[in-house]
């Protein structure tokens, strides 16, 4: 199996598929690289080389004690690229996975990314604080911390069965194996990993990061997101970054990787091959 170390010795592991110009997928929390696979194959079938990583701490990756922390999964995400020397790459980070990209920008900067794309991501900053008073309240995340250890099984079950998908809403219909997919993702993660993890998508302040993007970026969000609101999310990522480009997506959820997939795969594509070097 693909690995490659990070900095410290973990080793994350990671999926390389297709040829042509690099797609980087950084996943969401807590989940691995598997829950890209939709877009992945769709994109490698397209022409474009499409890597998705597992973050430490979830899937295959080394399920470390310590670095359960955005600079550290940014550094992570730079040993991959730099390890399989990808240049004029587009990443895209789903959720948490855009917190990821985020960082990734602000600390290592753009000299191997052509574009960017946030999905459903937690930038600029999901905390409610004095200055950032639109957030959401800590007693939210402090809940899933709770939850997690209680029982963190029933925590992914009840996330899948209820505001992940939308399956909440009246005449949603998501699938059993869609919502069996996401609990046997995140039962992968590591308890610790996973528990710090909410600190890290939480009550990370990406509004810095934001502010160094200096290539297209495109930011996709679901205007019926229960997980990151989308005001709190894509409308205000997109207000921040220079020349950003908003797509909503009407009533959608935020797992939009499995309930939209063919427009999120439609999506990316087009962005994509707007790409002229």
């Amino acid at each position: 199996m693909p690995y490659i170390d990070a900095a410290d010795g973990a080793q994350i592991f990671y999926k390389d598929w297709g040829s042509g110009r690099p797609v980087v997928l950084s996943h969401g929390w807590p989940l691995n690289s598997d829950s890209w696979e939709a877009q992945a194959l769709f994109l490698a079938s397209n022409g474009y080389r499409v890597v998705a990583h597992d973050r430490r701490g979830h899937g295959r990756s080394t399920q470390t004690w310590h670095g359960n922390e955005m600079d550290t999964y940014a550094d992570d995400l730079a040993a991959v690229i730099d390890h399989l020397d990808l240049r004029d790459a587009t990443l895209v980070g789903f959720s948490t996975g855009g917190g990821e990209v985020a960082r990734y920008i602000g600390r290592h900067g753009t000299a191997r990314v052509a574009q960017a794309v946030l999905v459903s991501a937690v930038p600029p900053f999901m905390l409610r604080t004095d200055d950032n008073p639109d957030g959401v309240p800590v007693e939210v995340f402090d809940g899933i911390r709770a939850g997690s250890l209680a029982d963190r099984s029933q925590l992914y079950k009840d996330l899948a069965d209820g505001p992940f998908f939308g399956d909440n809403r009246p005449g949603t219909e998501v699938s059993q194996g869609i919502r069996d997919a996401f609990w046997l993702q995140s039962m992968a993660s590591g308890h610790r990993n996973a528990y710090e993890c909410v600190a890290a998508f939480s009550a990370t302040d990406f509004r810095t990061d934001l502010d160094a993007f200096d290539v297209p970026t495109l930011v996709i969000h679901g205007d019926d997101d229960q997980v990151v609101p989308f005001q709190v999310g894509g409308a205000a990522s997109a207000a921040r970054i220079k020349g950003a480009r908003l797509t909503v997506y009407p009533g959608a959820p935020h797992g939009i990787t499995d309930t939209h997939k063919q427009r999120l795969g439609d999506d990316l594509l087009a962005f994509l091959e707007e790409y002229r070097p």
